[in-house]
């Protein structure tokens, strides 16, 4: 519900603002602009600076954190109030060494410089004296503290503790030189840091810093530290006359806009869809500097995100087309590999047919990309034989959103999330996986009293957090959720008139939950009766209730019936339609939600078009001038037993690392040897493309251009930030010649915006989206209106079924696989926050390699004592097909049986060594998650090292608590207040708001 409209009167001018806004953000809107440090509209009023203290008829209030009242006075230029800004400003230049024409920060967009600046400070009242502590601190693989230049204006702690929920930093107030501190005093690298970078892309100065951008930024900031500190310290000694230096100091800044390229970006781990921009020097990467611009996650990041990209110059990449003679490749033209690929292709296509090939697209490369890719396989080649990474993750849970209300994608967005009253996580170990996501749900459940339900079979963050931590039996989430719906249409808790109005098959659902009695469900999935009632109380209190889940439940044999279950638990209690409510199926690379939106599936086209529909069929012969197949094709999951059959014969791979991510890599990989000929379009030397027999030097996304989709459906721009590496070439353009070699009549294609064109010409789902609507930080969230209007919250009015209802679709469970009883453990698996699957990104950045070396496996306190088990102890783990070498991490993160083996092996511990044939029963998703295994002791001597590094954020413990904890500064003795209020009269307006901003 909108504010009412409300008027305040500054310096005279009428401005126009909401109730419940504050005088600067008021200011700020209507583009006045006025003195602040501390506020930053991510974080929300801090109150520690005092620079922008204005006068009202209350006296001298701070504008941060002062909200507007109807036709309010501001005086911004009165003498008390300019006074007390100027007063403000030199007590923290006390705490701050000014050097400025020397510093790495000194960019344009220092705080503490631009606001010395702006009210006007022409001499230093007083002096800067150093602290009395170790004046750095660099003992984090990312970033380095600076005691001495730190200003104490506690945007570093809010933003750890109540944005990214982290909850590290803090001011210690209490002693005689204030300072920030980690977990209350420890260097940051034995500190429970994780090392998002919150704290260095809020620091309004030079106190905290990307490590790369130390003496890289400036024409005077690479100098010996020998020669550096007489520098400063000449700087030092003029500096207190302040306008002339400045004047050189801006001078230096305004020639560095030459030499560093600021471009905006999309990340491309995790599915969250982060965006920000780049800074780089030629191929140099500085840093990433996150925006408040960004729609979905603001200045957030993740480790990846901030400081993962160090791959992109990795002196692994491939830099040239390479062929295959016998057992080794040498390298060779563009033109000779796109003639080999051609003559092999037709000669394929000729004796065998165009289903004997196969194309999977990449989860991590564009839209554009993977729309090329199946226009290849479609249009030139005749096939719908693609696929792309989803089959292996989130096909179940669009699956059972297509079933039940018709899109199979997040229902609203992140910020819709946030207003839940009740946030559900299903099979999700958000705070790693989607970690950024993670800190809405933590900061909603910290400031805004939002309950947290966890159902996960492994004690994570999110777990420790929880009101209520659900532990299933492994696989029977989808009963429990069950036995919760029957709970709550037994109690009558369910929304009759939304499900009347709104919903069919109510009827037929409600009787197919009668097994599921709160006893049966109990026996079946070892939750208590009592945990589920309190549960179903939690859901029967909220207004709005959120549920997001991921591949802890999709990769099971039931993955589709529980995401049915899952969809059909928030029909049944009215949570679709409205901000707080819907399904969010988490998706788990950056762009595997794009690459089933633009076609790169078996038994969809773009837009999730029927390939057999006629209508569609003859819509894309009028664009593509040839016939579309209308069989089903062959998917990820069903590709090696179709080589085995000898019904494949040629692959082409876009960016998948399929020979390790697809469940039995061993039979996958004696499969890919089988093979006619293979083409791989990747960047490394993966164990994939050692299978090929042509390879493609491509370019990641840095040196391109294209668009993202993200997890909420949200379209996204990213833009090139360097040249293509020598010798390599961006897929789009890859892919057009190889179409143009095979003798395709495709147009050209000069830019991505015209194949995103071509592409809303076919597609009524995208029929509006056009790179002019996706400038800079704009956005689209599909579906997309030809007039460019877009979808961020479905459903509201209308489900995407016939006749607007949506569906309650009755489901049965196989349960997981059963295997021999030797295989007496079960072998959970999935992220680490550090690494990214199976680290051929993130084993090429050298801080993340630092803080994760080596993969482990986390077994149970219980089991160690069992088994006899150290830490460092090797293991080889054995399932019905294959095996794991592994070193012991004894962890109460897992209990009994249960063992955490995480994904980031490209070697021994590969998890899908281990992984076994069964499949979810409606999408062909691999069971990852129903893994099993017996444990050979390997060396019962080994030293009792943990195979993790004790520095490892893992082992440290967090310091919680509220922001900054400003009032201790104000109690404390050396504290004289500028703020002043009449006597006797209360200060109503002022307000302790944490991180007020939507992001």
């Amino acid at each position: 519900m909108s504010q009412p409209g409300w008027e305040i009167i500054v310096d005279g001018q009428r401005l126009s603002g909401q109730k419940g806004q504050t005088i600067l953000e008021v200011m700020l809107q209507n583009g006045m602009d006025l003195p602040h440090i501390c506020y930053h509209p991510n974080l929300g009023p801090i109150q520690t600076c005092d620079t922008c203290i204005v006068e009202t008829e209350g006296g001298l209030l701070r504008a941060c954190a002062t909200r507007i009242a109807p036709n309010m006075v501001v005086n911004t230029t009165s003498g008390n109030a300019k006074d007390a800004r100027v007063e403000a400003m030199n007590r923290i230049l006390h705490n701050h060494q000014l050097y400025c024409t020397v510093c790495d920060n000194n960019n344009g967009n220092c705080v503490v410089h631009n606001t010395t600046e702006m009210i006007g400070i022409s001499h230093q009242k007083y002096p800067f004296e150093p602290k009395p502590y170790k004046p750095i601190d660099d003992t984090n693989p990312f970033y380095r503290y600076d005691v001495n230049q730190c200003i104490l204006c506690g945007r570093c702690v809010e933003a750890c503790q109540d944005l990214e929920v982290n909850e590290t930093l803090s001011i210690d107030w209490s002693l005689e030189r204030p300072r920030v501190v980690w977990d209350g005093g420890v260097d940051i690298g034995e500190s429970s840091c994780v090392s998002c970078g919150h704290c260095v892309s809020v620091c309004p100065c030079n106190a905290l810093m990307e490590k790369s951008m130390l003496g890289e930024a400036g024409y005077l900031t690479n100098i010996p530290a020998d020669t550096l500190k007489p520098m400063i310290e000449f700087v030092e000694d003029i500096e207190p006359s302040l306008p002339p230096v400045f004047k050189l100091s801006d001078i230096e800044s305004t020639m560095r806009q030459s030499r560093i390229k600021r471009t905006k970006t999309v990340c491309t781990y995790c599915g969250v869809g982060c965006s920000f921009d780049i800074w780089t020097k030629d191929r140099q990467i500085l840093k990433v500097e996150p925006t408040y611009e960004a729609p979905t996650n603001g200045i957030s990041t993740c480790v990846k995100g901030k400081f993962g990209w160090e791959f992109v110059n990795s002196p692994d990449r491939l830099t040239s087309p390479l062929i295959r003679r016998g057992d080794k490749f040498y390298e060779a033209s563009w033109e000779e590999a796109y003639q080999l690929i051609a003559e092999k292709m037709t000669a394929i296509k000729q004796q065998y047919g165009p289903d004997a090939f196969m194309f999977i697209a990449s989860s991590k490369a564009s839209n554009e990309e993977a729309y090329l890719l199946q226009k290849l396989a479609r249009n030139v080649i005749g096939t719908n034989n693609v696929d792309n990474d989803s089959t292996y993750c989130q096909d179940p849970a669009t699956y059972g959103l297509r079933t039940t209300v018709g899109y199979g994608g997040d229902s609203g967005s992140i910020h819709d999330m946030e207003k839940a009253d009740l946030i559900m996580t299903i099979g999700s170990n958000t705070a790693e996986s989607h970690p950024v996501w993670a800190t809405r749900v933590k900061r909603a459940h910290k400031l805004k009293g939002t309950k947290l339900v966890v159902v996960d079979i492994r004690k994570h963050e999110m777990a420790e957090r929880a009101d209520v931590w659900v532990k299933p039996k492994p696989g029977t989430d989808g009963i429990w959720i069950l036995g919760l719906s029957k709970y709550l249409v037994d109690q009558g808790w369910i929304d009759r008139k939304f499900l009347t109005e709104r919903v069919d098959g109510v009827d037929d659902y409600i009787e197919s939950l009668a097994p599921y009695t709160l006893e049966y469900t109990a026996q079946m999935t070892g939750i208590p009766k009592e945990t589920t009632v309190k549960v179903a109380e939690m859901i029967h209190e909220a207004h709005a209730m959120s549920i997001l889940w991921a591949m802890g439940v999709t990769q099971q044999r039931d993955g589709s019936e529980t995401s049915l279950a899952i969809s059909n638990l928030l029909l049944l209690t009215g949570n679709f339609g409205r901000p707080g409510t819907g399904g969010y199926p988490l998706r788990g690379h950056n762009n595997v939600q794009g690459a089933s939106d633009f076609g790169a599936k078996p038994h969809f086209l773009p837009g999730y078009q029927d390939p057999s529909d006629d209508e569609v069929r003859a819509r894309f012969k009028k664009v593509w001038g040839t016939e579309i197949p209308k069989n089903m094709g062959v998917n990820n999951q069903e590709l090696t037993g179709e080589i085995l059959k000898g019904r494949i014969k040629m692959l082409y791979v876009v960016g998948e690392d399929t020979a390790l991510v697809d469940a039995d890599a061993n039979q996958v990989r004696d499969a890919f040897s089988q093979l006619e000929f293979m083409v791989v379009q990747e960047i490394f030397m993966t164990k994939t493309a050692q299978y090929a027999d042509v390879i493609l030097p491509a370019s990641p996304s840095l040196e391109k251009e294209g668009t993202f989709v993200n997890t909420e459906r949200r379209i996204q721009r990213f833009y090139q930030a360097m040249e293509p590496l020598k010798g390599t070439k961006p897929d789009w353009i890859i892919l057009q010649e190889v179409a143009q070699h095979l003798g395709a009549n495709w147009p050209v294609y000069r830019h991505p915006s015209e194949i995103m064109d071509e592409v809303a010409q076919l597609t009524p789902l995208l029929a509006g989206v056009r790179y002019d609507r996706l400038e800079g930080y704009h956005t689209l969230q599909w579906p997309v209106a030809p007039d460019g209007t877009d979808s961020p919250l479905l459903y509201i009015d209308r489900f995407h079924k016939p006749g607007g209802k949506a569906q309650l679709t009755p489901m049965s469970f196989v349960g997981p696989s059963q295997e021999a009883e030797k295989f007496d453990l079960h072998i959970n698996n999935g992220q680490l926050l550090e690494h990214f699957h199976e680290g051929n990104m993130t084993y090429r950045v050298r801080g993340i390699e630092h803080l994760v070396p080596e993969v482990f496996v986390e077994v149970s306190k219980e089991l160690a004592m069992e088994r006899n088990l150290k830490d460092g102890m090797m293991v080889r783990l054995v399932s019905p097909t294959g095996s794991v070498k592994v070193p012991v991490l004894i962890t109460d993160r897992v209990s009994g049986h249960e063992l955490y083996l995480p994904m980031n092996s490209r070697g021994e511990g590969a998890i899908n060594n281990i992984t076994g044939t069964g499949i979810d029963t409606r999408t062909d998703t691999p069971a990852y998650k129903e893994t099993v295994a017996y444990m050979e002791i390997l060396d019962e001597e080994a030293p009792n090292k943990s195979p993790l590094p004790r520095y490892n954020w893992r082992f440290h413990k967090r310091h919680p608590q509220l922001g900054v904890q400003v009032e201790k500064k104000w109690r404390r003795r050396d504290y004289i207040p500028l703020v002043t209020t009449p006597a006797g009269k209360n200060q109503p307006l002022e307000e302790d708001d944490h991180g007020s901003a939507h992001h």
